[in-house]
């Protein structure tokens, strides 16, 4: 009776297996990424670090007195900053000097004064500003940082003279109230510094986590031509609401679970949700100065540094961050400004 009843067990498990074929190749099972819902979407905790918390920053910026150089045989700007102690751009900016920087033996510099910190590897320009309790778009102004954003290493920042002059003893409320994280905060200041000569690395045209102490190159040029992320009623349109209220975009009114579609080719610059406002958010690095931004994912299905194309699906829209019903927040920024949407996107019929 047992051998009959092994015998039976191996038939119906053979009747189960289908038919051989030759042209049958099994498919990959799909790899699981840190932006689905069983990781991303019921455990946020196991999302990849941030750029701006991979390399911390310990606060070491050095004092420089205002002064006056006067330039030497075979001086360079670079190396009178490294002798000054201060940067080879704001030497630039307050001297009125522009590319290639000719400088001439005797020829008197102005140095401005103040506390620099020296980038080091790895570092990004948020963590260097909540490391001193800074706003980083002062940081950004105050040097003249300009696109791509990338910080390198040794590379000399000004900071603010409003910034702590002991940012080791503020406490975690002061900090938070010191740095206030915004989209042109992540589009300009996460970034992982470079080495002198180091490139920043091509975008990947898989969803894989990229390291966040790798830097990614930003897209070569772009038409500035958009479509629509979502199809829906206009909730909230661009511009001023009234009371100081303004809207640096349209809020679009769709059901939950709705496909969000890039508006255009780009490189994914953010994916994650550390503005609680928007909850869920997307920003799409466009090249030549064109951002867009996608708030109140319900799940986000792309990660830093993947390249996307123009209508594909990027994640699925919801009501996380700060709204009461299922919609899309739509952004487009030029040169760091919001513009208004509706201007650039096809018109409806």
């Amino acid at each position: 009776m047992r051998d009959i009843a092994i015998l039976i067990m191996l038939l119906v498990v053979t009747a189960c297996i289908p038919p051989g074929r030759t042209d049958y190749t099994p498919s990959p099972s799909a790899p699981e990424l840190v932006t689905d819902p069983v990781v991303f979407g019921t455990a946020p905790e196991k999302a990849p670090l941030s750029t701006w918390q991979a390399s911390p920053v310990t606060a070491s910026a050095q004092q420089v007195n205002s002064g006056t150089y006067i330039v030497q045989p075979g001086d360079t700007l670079r190396g009178i900053a490294n002798k000054t102690g201060t940067g080879s751009q704001i030497i630039a900016s307050a001297n009125g000097l522009v590319e290639p920087y000719v400088i001439h033996p005797g020829q008197r510099l102005k140095i401005t004064g103040g506390r620099y910190h020296a980038v080091k590897p790895g570092e990004t320009g948020i963590a260097i500003a909540r490391a001193y309790g800074a706003p980083w778009r002062d940081v950004v102004a105050l040097n003249g940082l300009e696109e791509p954003y990338i910080l390198r290493v040794g590379q000399k920042l000004l900071l603010p003279a409003t910034a702590p002059s002991d940012p080791a003893n503020l406490s975690i409320e002061q900090r938070a109230a010191a740095f206030d994280l915004e989209i042109d905060d992540i589009v300009t200041g996460s970034q992982p510094a470079l080495a002198d000569g180091a490139v920043a690395g091509e975008a990947s045209d898989w969803r894989k986590a990229t390291t966040p102490n790798v830097a990614i190159a930003t897209p070569a040029n772009f038409s500035g031509q958009f479509q629509w992320p979502v199809d829906g009623r206009i909730i909230s349109g661009f511009g001023s609401k009234g009371g100081g209220k303004v809207n640096d975009g349209l809020n679009i009114g769709v059901s939950k679970g709705t496909p969000i579609r890039a508006a255009a080719d780009g490189v994914i610059a953010y994916s994650g949700d550390e503005i609680g406002v928007f909850g869920g958010l997307i920003l799409i690095n466009h090249g030549s100065g064109w951002v867009t931004a996608y708030g109140h994912a319900d799940k986000l299905d792309v990660t830093r540094g993947q390249k996307v194309k123009a209508g594909e699906i990027i994640g699925l829209a919801g009501e996380s961050g700060y709204v009461q019903e299922p919609q899309l927040h739509f952004e487009i920024r030029k040169n760091r400004k919001p513009v208004d949407p509706s201007i650039h996107l096809p018109k409806r019929s």
